[in-house]
């Protein structure tokens, strides 16, 4: 998979929600959280900056969901409830976008994911443990299986 894509086109699985974005760093910057949310969520991200994703159909179709600090704002589709984009907490000037949702893109082509912890939000132990550093939850790793469950 070349994770060097510059821009991409996107939509949520009814094609209600369509749009365009540049990622900053490409599928490089994919990741998930153990975020309450992100938990349920399931999805991998990758990063934009708010000026970089356009919507081209159905954002009246768009929904937002905000909870605890409303800081993050969570955006999916009201007809087929797919998420297509947040934008971010740790940083409110990028989105994160949906992979599953990126034209030719699945989130089983990654390898390997990073998995941040959310529990312990950056912009929560920044405030009360400054020096402390965004701490890694753990790598979501994808081992592909062929039609009797071996690896292939």
């Amino acid at each position: 998979m070349n994770k060097d894509v510059a821009e991409i086109s996107g939509q949520c699985h009814c094609g209600g929600v369509k749009f365009h974005v540049r990622l900053s760093d490409g599928l490089h910057t994919a990741r998930r959280c153990t975020c309450s949310y992100c938990r349920m969520r399931g999805a991998i991200a990758v990063s934009a900056e708010l000026s970089d994703i356009h919507i081209l159909e159905g954002e009246d179709k768009l929904t937002l969901y905000q909870f605890n600090t409303k800081s993050a704002k969570h955006y999916f589709c009201s007809v087929c409830g797919i998420y297509t984009h947040h934008q971010r907490r740790s940083n409110p000037h990028q989105y994160g976008v949906n992979v599953a949702c990126l034209e030719g893109i699945s989130p089983f082509d990654f390898d390997e994911v990073p998995v941040n912890d959310g529990v312990s939000h950056p912009s929560d132990v920044v405030a009360q443990e400054p020096k402390k550093a965004v701490q890694l939850a753990g790598i979501l790793k994808f081992v592909a299986t062929d039609a009797t469950g071996q690896k292939s």
